[in-house]
């Protein structure tokens, strides 16, 4: 009877086996057949929707793979878990929002000329602007929105992950331009600039309400002078007075 040895064709086999199954990350199961790179976009455009309507505790893995019209071990594959998804979605396009102000803000300072605050304002809101041409784009500026309702545990981290270097920059061009402002003016009209304009851009359907046929909420120009010019009015003001 013949044994098996290291040498031999079952030996090789056995080998190559173990070396495929050690290639596979300990914890993650290999990629399920039939799948390609473009469903993994696919997964994460509908779990944008479903996450911008229902929010992240209101969004069950079935109904972004139901929309994604894909099975929940391909989405377990790709993301691990629904925060994993979560996590995903929000930084696909929070990075790029940040990338984007961040090289607006240094085109400026390139420039050459005076750090006028009307310019950095611009600079700060025409990337997330730039979204609403796109239905995924809006799905976003909700989901956007919405974050800030969550729980810290969800929201915290990928907040300050996306966000916190450039608009800590913003704080400190706002600061170079306005340096008659005490630092705690500036950091209070920067954050009421961010909540202004995500409630501006997300499609509340509040200002068609109030003013039918006046203002179009739909019409990027507009709505890019109204923002700014109330922004950068604010921002101007003289420093608040110390509350009694």
């Amino acid at each position: 009877m013949n044994k098996t040895t290291p040498g031999n064709g079952a030996g090789r086999l056995a080998r190559a086996g173990k070396e495929r199954r050690s290639a596979v990350p300990r914890g993650k199961l290999g990629r399920p057949e039939g799948t390609n790179g473009n469903l993994r976009e696919t997964i994460l455009d509908a779990a944008e929707v479903t996450f911008a309507d229902l929010g992240y505790a209101g969004t069950t893995l079935r109904e972004v793979v139901q929309k994604a019209n894909v099975t929940q071990a391909l989405v377990s594959y790709y993301f691990g878990s629904k925060y994993g998804l979560f996590e995903e979605v929000f930084l696909r396009r929070g990075r790029k929002i940040s990338e984007a102000r961040l090289e607006n803000l240094d085109a400026l300072k390139r420039s050459g000329k005076p750090l006028l605050v009307r310019d950095i304002v611009l600079a700060f809101l025409t990337p997330t602007l730039s979204l609403r041409a796109t239905p995924e784009g809006r799905a976003f500026i909700r989901l956007q929105a919405r974050l800030h309702t969550e729980p810290p545990e969800i929201s915290y981290k990928l907040r300050n992950e996306a966000y916190d270097a450039s608009t800590k920059a913003y704080v400190a061009a706002f600061q170079a331009a306005l340096p008659q402002l005490p630092a705690r003016d500036v950091y209070w009209r920067v954050t009421l600039m961010v909540g202004a304009y995500m409630y501006a851009f997300s499609d509340t359907h509040r200002l068609e309400q109030l003013a039918s046929g006046i203002c179009n909420p739909d019409d990027s120009s507009e709505i890019l002078a109204q923002i700014s010019d109330f922004v950068t009015g604010g921002l101007n003001a003289p420093p608040s007075a110390t509350p009694s």
